[in-house]
């Protein structure tokens, strides 16, 4: 008897996360880094690859830089992403079309969605033969800081505030699982160092990483903003500084077993 995943996260909470990204990233100093890695290592191993892809699916990357890279070769693209105004691409609105893409690409949005072996599922249905998707988003190791610094703001009564997340020996599991050929699973970290405990919300709010959890803790009172305040405070270097880890995760698989490409 089948039985449904279990609801760990809020699809309208996390489509508001992502709307509210979009309004901030107006502003001119907004924080983009982790996007802009993301984007950038895609194209990486696109060109690395020699994978030129003729009808593309891009989901989640606000920034533009996949679609534009992959327009300027030729290729035709669809994006889709709730930012946009279209729907994610996950459990509760997967993608209708099989076997009509030969790349795709997911950034930042498979680490938040309640189902994501059935996500994989419907990604692998919407490949070609000999298409190739990749998927990035933040992993197990991230925010080790913030994680601390809330566990002790909450005091007695910790409550839940970061989500859980895919380490690489999952990730590498649920690829296999999903029929995806050939797969390749890493990860590489990004160290960020804040001035302010305001600043390091700050940069998760305009990047679309707050809490978008089915049953969030509590909002912080006057008391827990202090003790959260006074952990960072203490953790502050030499430079006044709080770094900051963000570890992002990297799957990638084929619709096929192909052929080692010829360099």
């Amino acid at each position: 008897m089948a039985t449904s995943p279990p609801t760990i996260f809020a699809p309208k909470r996390r489509n508001a996360v992502r709307q509210r990204m979009a309004a901030l990233q107006g502003r001119p100093d907004a924080a983009r880094y982790i996007a802009d890695d993301m984007a950038d290592d895609v194209l990486d191993r696109l060109s690395f690859l020699r994978h030129e892809p003729r009808e593309a699916l891009v989901v989640g990357d606000w920034t533009g830089t996949v679609p534009g890279g992959l327009r300027a070769t030729g290729a035709q693209v669809e994006e889709r992403d709730p930012a946009l105004g279209t729907a994610l691409l996950d459990e509760e609105a997967p993608y209708p079309g099989d076997d009509k893409f030969d790349f795709i690409a997911s950034l930042g949005t498979l680490d938040t969605v309640n189902d994501l072996p059935g996500a994989l599922v419907h990604l692998r249905r919407a490949l070609a033969d000999g298409g190739l998707m990749i998927a990035s988003f933040p992993g197990a190791g991230s925010l080790p800081a913030l994680r601390a610094i809330m566990f002790e703001a909450d005091g007695e009564r910790p409550s839940p505030r970061i989500h859980p997340q895919v380490d690489v020996r999952a990730g590498g599991q649920l690829l296999q699982r999903c029929g995806f050929a050939d797969p390749v699973i890493d990860s590489h970290h990004i160290d960020v160092r804040f001035g302010s405990f305001e600043r390091m919300i700050g940069d998760l709010r305009e990047q679309g990483l707050t809490s978008c959890l089915a049953r969030p803790g509590a909002p912080l009172g006057r008391t827990a903003l202090a003790r959260a305040q006074s952990a960072f405070d203490a953790r502050r270097d030499a430079d006044g500084k709080v770094t900051e880890r963000f570890e992002i995760l990297t799957l990638s698989g084929w619709a096929k077993p192909l052929r080692p490409p010829k360099f």
